[in-house]
């Protein structure tokens, strides 16, 4: 299997095995993602999808394969310094910083991107995208809700103007209110931005309704890669990998 990006993907993924000690937990991934695309990385736990998502962001060591983002190769690369390079990761709201206040959680994310005017305008350009972020700049991260702090941790990765974001299980005990909010300006920031989203999902209808494509992973391997809206009709599909 080769393991050279393709050319003028986003985010590529060639013949990536990945394991802990006890054997690989994902196997010859090959996944490519284009530039502004969004895709619903969808499985049942234990599928791989936190694994994937590790090893794209350098928590995770991988034992064989290939990443690049824009087509600068990735391995060896620290975490801080992929985040630099655009790669952002959102684990389900624990990157928010209890101690601070919702403003300060936000200016320590624009902290190495912006300075003067323009840090003001990133921030105000979140609370824009969050009203309820705006409502409750004051608070402390500690006192937020569950969805509040799902959105700081968005919009703590988004005031960085990342090239590409991974986020894994951002629905994960949120009222649906809030899903919908999260879900839609996800989409709306790909579309605007030229963003590349990789969404790792067990809410398979919400990250369809907002996916160009979805990708399944079973007992880490892809078994499936198709357009969101094909895959959201197949019913022996979804019944077979995903479980409804």
């Amino acid at each position: 299997m080769t393991t050279e990006p393709l050319a003028g993907a986003a985010l590529s993924i060639r013949d990536l095995t990945v394991g802990y000690g006890g054997g690989p937990v994902l196997h010859g991934v090959n996944v490519d993602l284009s530039p502004g695309e969004v895709v619903a990385l969808l499985g049942a736990n234990g599928a791989g999808k936190t694994t994937l998502l590790g090893a794209l962001t350098g928590r995770v060591p991988v034992t064989s394969g290939a990443l690049s983002l824009d087509g600068k190769d990735l391995r060896g690369m620290r975490t801080e310094d992929r985040a630099r390079l655009g790669l952002a990761l959102v684990p389900d709201g624990q990157s928010v910083v209890g101690e601070l206040t919702v403003d300060e959680n936000l200016r320590l994310g624009a902290l190495w991107r912006h300075r003067g005017p323009a840090r003001e305008q990133a921030i105000q350009r979140i609370y824009e995208m969050f009203e309820p972020l705006d409502r409750r700049k004051l608070a402390d991260g500690h006192q937020l809700s569950g969805g509040e702090r799902q959105m700081l941790a968005l919009g703590r990765a988004l005031i960085a103007e990342p090239r590409l974001i991974a986020l894994d299980e951002p629905s994960l005990g949120l009222a649906p209110l809030v899903v919908a909010q999260i879900m839609r300006t996800l989409r709306e920031t790909a579309r605007e931005r030229g963003l590349t989203v990789l969404l790792a999902e067990q809410n398979v209808t919400g990250a369809l309704s907002i996916a160009d494509r979805g990708i399944v992973l079973n007992l880490g391997k892809v078994v499936v890669d198709a357009d969101a809206a094909t895959l959201a009709e197949d019913s022996a599909l979804r019944h077979a990998y995903l479980g409804f």
